[in-house]
């Protein structure tokens, strides 16, 4: 009889944790684009002008750690709330933000981590942005960063980014840099 509760026990416990053990797997399914009403994908490019602006009483962009040595950038974190516009000069029109935060990571030369969004104010792409995340070596004549995602017109986004600097002022550490934009999206 104990023999007979203990295989009935036994049976019912391993019932109970195989049906448990399968709850967690539905969590996600797959689904059509067409559920998400995605269009056909395109490639949008774009050029604004991101400046960088350390100096001043009105700074866009904020060292929030000091480097960890003088004779390099490694380490140091700054915040950014950076100004796009359609040309080279700070005071042309503005197109939207570049928001987020770039982090001394060389050692013996001068990157950084970048990690910021493309927030746009104006026009087609009015509240859409773009999310930019990579290494930028800065004394590189021409720096390429992914896209890793985007929202709004530019949600599903991906593609790469590249930078030029256009401008530097070495003493306040103030830049202008061009971006140019290539985008997949629906």
């Amino acid at each position: 009889m104990a023999k007979l509760i203990f295989i009935i026990t036994s049976l019912i416990l391993l019932l109970a944790a195989v049906v448990s053990a399968g709850k967690g797997q539905h969590f996600g399914k797959t689904i059509s684009q067409k559920h998400l009403r995605l269009r056909k994908e395109k490639l949008t490019f774009f050029r604004v002008y991101w400046h960088d602006i350390q100096s001043g009483s009105n700074p866009s962009s904020v060292m929030l750690r000091p480097p960890l040595s003088n004779s390099s950038f490694f380490g140091a974190v700054t915040m950014i709330d950076n100004r796009l516009t359609t040309e080279v000069s700070v005071n042309s029109t503005l197109v939207g933000q570049a928001q987020g935060m770039y982090a001394g990571v060389g050692q013996h030369d001068a990157s950084a981590l970048m990690v910021m969004n493309f927030a746009f104010k104006t026009g087609k792409y009015n509240g859409s942005t773009i999310s930019i995340l990579g290494r930028n070596a800065v004394f590189t004549k021409v720096r390429e960063m992914p896209v890793i995602g985007g929202s709004g017109l530019f949600r599903f986004a991906r593609g790469y980014v590249e930078a030029r600097t256009k401008w530097l002022d070495i003493k306040t550490g103030d830049a202008t840099v061009e971006y140019s934009c290539y985008v997949l999206h629906y």
